[in-house]
């Protein structure tokens, strides 16, 4: 079977900063796979993003700060071969790993099994991580019967809190494909009865206004996005309920926490220059 044509944009930085150059690309949503390539005793490294459709390099340049070199590939399966090169991410009692690594998985862990490709959501971005960790922290301390997960990506998120809290979990993203790769996720990872995915942009479609409110609302998102959605998400929570904010950079949570007033800070997370915020509404 021959694969789709693909396009490679490549960029050539040191070491210390080809991860926010890599996340540049990743939160853009429109590459297929995004990874570091970095020599072990060299200083240098080169991010490189693989595309469907040839790119814009001077939009890509523009969003990742950096000079962008786009050049066609030769047909082979490479997101596949990119996803070999994946490790494992392990985020509070989380293991997320990839076909690859289903012999690695330890005891004692809650295992996810979640593909590189088609949408964002592996564990291996910063904000993903930093939301599995949020979550494992809150389950130490109580239960959720209604959630959802805005901007669902893979689902990985959304699986993770089924997976926690064994209830039905809403997942709803305004990419088509991400839907439908978060159905595959969740039937791959036994909890397709607990997991309903929906294409929808915000919180306008029926099913999600229906559902409210919830008692658990993540929203791995970006900023911009989250500052536009807060009147309607701070709508859609249940007196008591926890808010999980990410996508955001560190200098980004000022702005976005003055756009949910009323709601009590409860702790933050932050890796690198991405951070994790926990809100939660009064319960009067």
């Amino acid at each position: 079977m021959t694969n789709p044509p693909l396009w490679k944009a490549s960029i050539a930085l040191t070491k210390f900063e080809a991860g926010d150059a890599a996340a540049a690309l990743e939160l853009d949503g429109s590459a297929q796979a995004v990874l570091i390539v970095e020599e072990p005793f060299a200083e240098g490294a080169v991010v490189e993003a693989l595309y469907t459709e040839e790119p814009d390099a001077a939009y890509l340049s523009r969003i990742s700060g950096r000079t962008v070199i786009v050049a066609p590939l030769p047909d082979q399966d490479w997101i596949r071969l990119s996803q070999e090169g994946l490790p494992p991410v392990r985020a509070g009692r989380f293991f997320v790993y990839g076909a690859h690594d289903a012999g690695t998985v330890p005891h004692g862990v809650i295992a996810m099994k979640i593909e590189a490709g088609l949408a964002f959501g592996t564990g291996h971005h910063e904000t993903t991580a930093l939301c599995l960790a949020a979550l494992s922290e809150l389950a130490r301390r109580r239960r959720f019967t209604n959630v959802l997960d805005l901007g669902c990506g893979t689902g990985l998120l959304a699986i993770g809190a089924a997976k926690l809290w064994k209830r039905r979990v809403l997942a709803s993203d305004i990419d088509p494909v991400a839907v439908e790769v978060t159905r595959d996720n969740a039937r791959a990872n036994g909890v397709a009865p607990l997991v309903t995915a929906v294409t929808a942009e915000g919180l306008t479609n029926p099913l999600l206004a229906n559902a409210a409110p919830y008692d658990l609302l993540i929203a791995n998102i970006l900023a911009g996005p989250l500052t536009q959605l807060a009147p309607s998400i701070l709508r859609a929570l249940a007196p008591g309920a926890v808010l999980l904010l990410s996508g955001l950079l560190t200098n980004q949570e000022k702005l976005v926490t003055s756009f949910y007033q009323g709601l009590r800070f409860v702790g933050v997370r932050r890796s690198g220059p991405w951070s994790a915020l926990v809100l939660e509404k009064p319960a009067r």
